[in-house]
């Protein structure tokens, strides 16, 4: 790539001239005079200098769009080579939520790493709308999530089925005229939360209970909106948050009800303070897949990875 462009490409990323300098290892000046060049060549600004942090004006906005459609043309063309040279080389960059990258996907990364040592993996932890960011801009490879993504941008490779769960603190009074209902983490491994003679709550028992909500947007979120309508119910919100595992860890110290995946709880340690209990509505259950760019050329390495999956 041209290096007038890499350098408003590590501006852009950074959205700061002296990070960026420091990245590409150059002077701040010198970084300045190269992207002042480059907008001078095509006769606009592409950043706006007067906000704090700076801002992309409308036409960098689309420069950084051919940018990123240059370096998919680029990345695909150096993958392909490495293909060539078959599985000794090249690298995953491979996104997810905390709950994916620290407690799910572990076992199969170093079952990888083991078979191909000479790959370099790259994960990357953050939120859902972050990720889905850095997944269309080319930075990742592959983002595993729960979420249904764009079908005409993003193809998908299934992972697994999983099911929401009401995770409450035990200490809670509403427990006590919930014993027929309630599941502990064990029978969760066991798959007991699927058995039909173990019935589901309605969530109106839990109307007058603070609630422990991931922000708008997220997936988990949105089907948790759903059920409380579907109910008539209008929780009690206590924290909205970011990730799943940071409801739940919250949860565990009696902060409120949550709600989690079978996913999260057969992964992370048992939490004996705590009780779960099925839902029944149809936005419990979800897919897990892994997503990729449609318009990317998938590197060998990454196929195999997905089949070793």
């Amino acid at each position: 790539m041209f290096q007038g462009m890499r350098y408003v490409y590590e501006v852009y990323k950074e959205m700061s001239f002296s990070k960026a300098a420091r990245n590409l290892f150059i002077s701040q000046p010198s970084l300045s005079a190269a992207v002042k060049k480059e907008e001078a060549q095509i006769g606009f600004p592409i950043f706006d200098r007067s906000s704090n942090p700076i801002q992309l004006t409308d036409l960098g906005k689309e420069y950084i769009r051919s940018i990123e459609i240059i370096l998919d043309v680029e990345n695909g063309f150096q993958n392909y080579i490495n293909d060539m040279r078959e599985i000794k080389s090249g690298s995953i960059s491979i996104g997810g939520t905390n709950l994916f990258i620290s407690y799910v996907l572990p076992p199969f990364i170093s079952r990888f790493t083991e078979r191909y040592p000479q790959v370099h993996l790259n994960l990357v932890e953050a939120t859902t709308a972050e990720l889905t960011e850095k997944l269309f801009s080319g930075s990742l490879d592959l983002l595993i999530d729960n979420q249904n993504m764009d079908p005409a941008v993003y193809s998908k490779r299934f992972f697994c089925e999983e099911h929401l769960l009401l995770t409450v603190p035990s200490r809670l009074p509403v427990n006590e005229t919930m014993k027929n209902y309630s599941l502990t983490a064990s029978d969760i491994l066991e798959d007991r939360h699927f058995n039909s003679r173990i019935p589901p709550v309605s969530l109106e028992h839990f109307q007058n209970e603070n609630f422990l909500l991931l922000k708008g947007g997220n997936d988990t979120r949105t089907r948790a909106d759903r059920m409380f309508h579907n109910a008539h119910v209008l929780p009690k919100i206590r924290l909205e948050l970011d990730q799943q595992i940071t409801a739940y860890n919250l949860s565990r110290h009696g902060m409120g009800i949550s709600f989690s995946s079978d996913t999260l709880i057969r992964h992370v340690p048992d939490a004996e303070n705590l009780v779960y209990y099925k839902l029944n509505h149809q936005d419990a259950s979800r897919e897990v897949n892994f997503y990729y760019k449609r318009s990317r050329y998938m590197p060998k390495v990454v196929s195999t990875f997905l089949d070793m999956i």
